[in-house]
């Protein structure tokens, strides 16, 4: 029996196996990506004051589906399924907009903000037509650092244990990401990313800094122990963050003093500190001490993932930056400057998953630890 040497495994004690090149192609896989992990789990889907008042929606992707977000008149922030209980037309057509209800522009059955069926032609000749059991179908939400989650799930994971579980785990207690009061914040910036890459691709990237000196020159020269591949912001089980460079004045493009003062509430410990965390299975937060970066992703395809990044800072630095009268572009560009980075990295990775040569996967080293951890939720939760 011939081997092919393609196939063989990879030596070195110290190394242990990806997941296989498949796991990044696979059209079946994706799909049961998306109806084991994204259409049951809480994803993250848009800043609340997106929605600012009654009658403001937006249209966001949540695995498979398609989610109507709305803010209620008498229920806060609503989410539903965008079809028509009637003959299943989408309900809203466009990306966002204002209404004082949802109708369907097919035979203009008419929905409250609440979800409930409020008209439609011949209704009164209908009775057996029950204006609750023929609304729009609901998905549950929640509220968090001034962000809607929704989930699509029957009966959804338990959000303490699911979310703000990620949250201790990487910070030991979550008073401690409330110290940045993200909720309060406000977005001066936000970007969209369109990666040719495979979801767990760019979280991969995100979890380890073996590859920071490669390709962060701005990042390890603000953090210089990233250039040392070490992403692990915990030392002997204690979390203590990564500390900015001795000469680094701010969280900036290059290094330089940001104008803003720090927010309010962080700790000691907090001061000249950057610290992320990714909360499985499609949000990245970044906190440094004057604003909090955060990214949601969304998997299109196999082979394609929209990631959307928001700069968020103390509300009265967005009133200033609206005015004219501050600018927190060298803020913005650092880590504008690191997701382009990372995303080529992914995006010239991506074509290497589906080669021969990386049908059995490849090899992560002791630093990228947090990956493995990685694939072995996500073996668990696709069984």
């Amino acid at each position: 029996m011939i081997i092919d040497p393609l196939d063989r495994p990879l030596p070195g004690a110290s190394l242990h196996p990806t997941l296989t090149g498949d796991a990044y192609t696979d059209p079946e896989v994706f799909r049961a990506e998306q109806a084991s992990i994204f259409e049951t789990m809480w994803n993250c889907v848009l800043r609340a004051d997106a929605l600012p008042s009654p009658g403001h929606w937006r249209t966001v992707q949540v695995g498979r589906e398609e989610i109507i977000v709305v803010r209620s008149r008498s229920a806060g922030i609503r989410a539903y399924y965008n079809v028509c209980a009637h003959r299943g037309m989408r309900v809203c057509t466009g990306y966002e907009g204002v209404s004082r209800k949802l109708q369907c522009g097919y035979h203009a059955w008419t929905y409250t903000l609440e979800g409930d069926l409020a008209a439609a032609p011949n209704l009164t000749s209908m009775p057996d037509v029950d204006r609750e059991d023929y609304g729009l179908r609901p998905v549950h939400v929640r509220e968090w650092l001034g962000y809607v989650w929704v989930s699509l799930a029957d009966e959804p994971p338990n959000f303490d244990q699911e979310v703000l579980g990620e949250v201790r785990t990487r910070f030991g207690e979550v008073e401690s990401i409330d110290n940045y009061g993200i909720d309060r914040l406000r977005v001066a910036e936000s970007k969209t990313y369109d990666v040719g890459a495979n979801w767990k691709l760019i979280i991969e990237n995100f979890m380890e800094c073996y590859h920071c000196a490669t390709i962060h020159p701005e990042l390890t020269e603000v953090i210089p122990e990233f250039a040392d591949g070490l992403a692990s912001q915990r030392a002997g089980g204690a979390v203590h963050g990564s500390g900015f460079g001795q000469d680094v004045a701010g969280f900036t493009v290059d290094g330089s003093e940001s104008g803003l003062s720090e927010l309010p509430s962080i700790a000691p410990d907090q001061e000249r500190r950057y610290y992320a965390i990714t909360v499985k299975p499609q949000v990245f937060i970044n906190t440094v001490p004057d604003h909090v970066i955060v990214h949601r992703m969304t998997p299109i395809s196999p082979e394609r993932t929209v990631v959307e990044c928001d700069w968020l800072f103390a509300a009265e630095v967005v009133d200033r930056v609206e005015s004219g009268e501050l600018d927190v572009a060298r803020s913005v560009e650092l880590f504008h400057r690191v997701n382009l980075q990372d995303f080529e990295a992914c995006e010239l990775t991506q074509p290497s998953m589906s080669s021969k040569a990386y049908k059995g996967g490849g090899a992560l080293v002791p630093s990228e630890h947090h990956i493995g951890e990685f694939h072995e939720w996500w073996r668990r939760t696709l069984r």
